[in-house]
């Protein structure tokens, strides 16, 4: 199973995206973090394809102003 890490900028914290992103299907966690970025989500999906789809959902929520993707690489 394809899994990835996003790192996301946002407009502003706001906690209601938080739920919105813990509640989407493929979202593993998501946290507000202290840096450069804003949040971390952890996805998983069954194929590529479907992590993509889950990639798109994030991307377009409001208040996400950029997204930096990293695909876990297992062993």
């Amino acid at each position: 199973m394809p899994a990835a890490f996003l790192l996301l900028s946002t407009v502003e914290f706001d906690p209601q995206m938080l739920k919105e992103l813990r509640s989407l299907k493929g979202v593993e966690y998501a946290h507000s973090v202290y840096g450069v970025y804003d949040i971390v989500v952890k996805t998983k999906a069954e194929s590529m394809n479907t992590l993509k789809a889950v990639h798109d959902k994030i991307r377009k929520l409001k208040g996400v102003k950029s997204t930096l993707t990293m695909i876990a690489h297992e062993e």
